[in-house]
């Protein structure tokens, strides 16, 4: 698969309305590998969007979703957070959501990745079982999956993946760890981890976290890569769903790190360290995606005041180096830098 692509990049499948149609359509057309995010929509929704995608290219696209997490969570915990956003909801006149578990439509989704036979399915969150993989792939399907450890990425490999999406501890948005245990929190920066992943397994990497020019494609080629995917680099492109303050974020001097947070969603995500990240970061519990439907009318009441503190502004270390380039000529600027870096 990687090596039929024109440029070794793919664009990260963000899910929350980021990724759309236009973006994606974008990057293959300029010869990357665009994405789509099934995450937090409805199996239909996601159909449509993959309809729509491919009236807009004939290049070889992805699709992303959810493994379905564990149910159990520490009610108490949950009940705690609970009553601690209520302040946060008085502020902008809205609501606490309802904390509840949901599989994110799973069973319809994998329905529907079948009988699309999308060209790359990959997978957040988990590793779905052999059958469901060895599925995938006899509908024609380059199946990956997000791993943030060795031992995950011996797991998924044992059950019949094509290649494996490395996520270093520098990326933006959710980690993609199979389980939620706060235990478990630390994580390898991009490098060291793929040196580890790369002694353990034998099909291909896509190196993840951090990457945001050419120089740094070309360190993860050379580190053993066979493709890189980057995020936060494109969350300026004008194709980008991603919310205009959330945008607009990226270049304000008063948003002068990152973080990785349970704020807004239950499970650690890497984002742009605001009020409210600053304010729950330490009574957030793992309760994913229950805290997640509890924050989600307060993220949007905050987004309508035009208040990005109140807002999930998810970013990799490297945002600063994000450039307002429509996404065809953000590939094209991320490929001359590769050549000039490689000496070509």
């Amino acid at each position: 698969m990687f090596s039929t692509l024109p440029i070794p990049i793919i664009q990260a499948p963000m899910a929350g309305g980021v990724s759309t149609p236009e973006l994606a359509a974008a990057v293959s057309n300029a010869g990357g590998l665009g994405f789509l995010a099934g995450g937090y929509k409805t199996a239909e929704a996601m159909r449509k969007e993959t309809h729509e995608l491919r009236t807009l290219t004939d290049r070889p696209f992805g699709v992303n979703v959810f493994v379905p997490g564990d149910k159990t969570v520490d009610e108490e915990a949950v009940e705690r957070y609970r009553v601690a956003l209520a302040a946060e909801a008085e502020r902008f006149g809205a609501s606490v959501g309802e904390p509840k578990w949901e599989d994110d439509d799973w069973a319809a989704k994998l329905d529907v990745l079948l009988q699309e036979r999308v060209p790359v399915v990959s997978f957040t969150f988990g590793c779905p079982d052999k059958e469901v993989i060895a599925a995938l792939q006899k509908a024609g399907s380059f199946v990956m999956v997000t791993v943030t450890s060795r031992e995950e990425a011996c797991m998924a490999a044992e059950a019949g993946a094509n290649a494996l999406c490395v996520q270093g501890e520098e990326a933006g948005g959710h980690r993609a760890s199979f389980g939620n245990d706060p235990k478990k929190d630390e994580t390898l920066a991009l490098f060291p981890l793929l040196a580890q992943v790369r002694t353990a397994v034998r099909i291909p990497l896509v190196a993840a976290g951090g990457i945001m020019d050419g120089r740094g494609i070309a360190a993860a080629l050379k580190a053993g890569a066979s493709a890189v995917q980057l995020g936060t680099a494109f969350l300026r492109c004008p194709e980008s769903g991603a919310h205009p303050l959330h945008k607009q974020a990226l270049a304000d001097p008063r948003f002068a790190e990152t973080a990785v947070t349970r704020a807004f969603t239950g499970r650690p995500a890497r984002g742009l360290v605001n009020r409210f990240m600053a304010e729950y970061r330490a009574m957030a519990p793992a309760a994913y995606p229950h805290v997640h439907h509890m924050t989600k009318p307060l993220r949007a009441a905050s987004a309508k005041v035009g208040d990005p503190e109140g807002m999930s502004l998810w970013a990799g270390t490297g945002y600063r180096l994000a450039r307002e380039l429509p996404a065809a000529e953000l590939v094209e600027e991320l490929k001359r830098e590769l050549e000039e870096a490689q000496g070509r």
